[in-house]
């Protein structure tokens, strides 16, 4: 009977370390959280090779808000080379290509934008997407890949471009290798 007692017990208090476990687990990794209430949310992205696009996607599955993505007029070739050549002429001359569509970004209050980082910066593109709307009052929060120069200036020349906005702390990944879970902790940090 004691015997039978004190199994009882010891499954208990390992089931009930289990579980402290887990939700410790849980919040270190970002846990559930999320939500951002009644806000409404869009995820702008301008994607070259798919790794900014990959990362706007995990996003838009965390948040459910709109996807819109930014698209210059004219292609960027698919030549690696002839990219990098404009790219840097694009930041030298401060050139910021016209846009497909500069978006809408008057009915939301928190914009997620996205950019792989050419140059030591956002790409052209965005700095169009960014220049060509009011982000008074808006939350923005940023997020970019690169091939390994990091973030760099990207999140502090954002900043100077959407005048009136609050720019939070951005997320930051190598080409492809963004996680979900980094990502639910990066925003579930935010606290937005």
């Amino acid at each position: 009977m004691k015997k039978t007692l004190i199994y009882a017990l010891i499954i208990v208090i390992l089931a009930i370390l289990g579980l402290l476990c887990y939700v410790i687990y849980s919040n270190i990794q970002g846990g559930k959280e999320i939500d951002m209430g009644d806000k409404k949310i869009l995820i702008a992205y301008y994607s070259y090779n798919g790794n900014t696009r990959a990362v706007a996607e995990k996003i838009q599955n965390l948040t459910n808000g709109d996807l819109f993505e930014i698209k210059p007029k004219k292609e960027y070739s698919k030549d690696y080379n002839e990219v990098v050549s404009l790219a840097e002429e694009e930041k030298q001359k401060d050139i910021r290509p016209e846009l497909v569509d500069n978006g809408n970004v008057k009915d939301y209050d928190i914009i997620f934008v996205g950019t792989p980082v050419w140059w030591y910066t956002m790409a052209g593109p965005v700095k169009t997407f960014l220049s060509k709307n009011d982000f008074s009052g808006k939350i923005i929060v940023p997020f970019c890949t690169h091939g390994g120069g990091g973030a760099s200036a990207t999140y502090t020349d954002m900043q100077n471009l959407a005048k009136g906005a609050t720019v939070t702390e951005g997320y930051t990944t190598y080409e492809d290798s963004a996680k979900e879970s980094e990502i639910r902790a990066w925003i579930n940090k935010l606290k937005l």
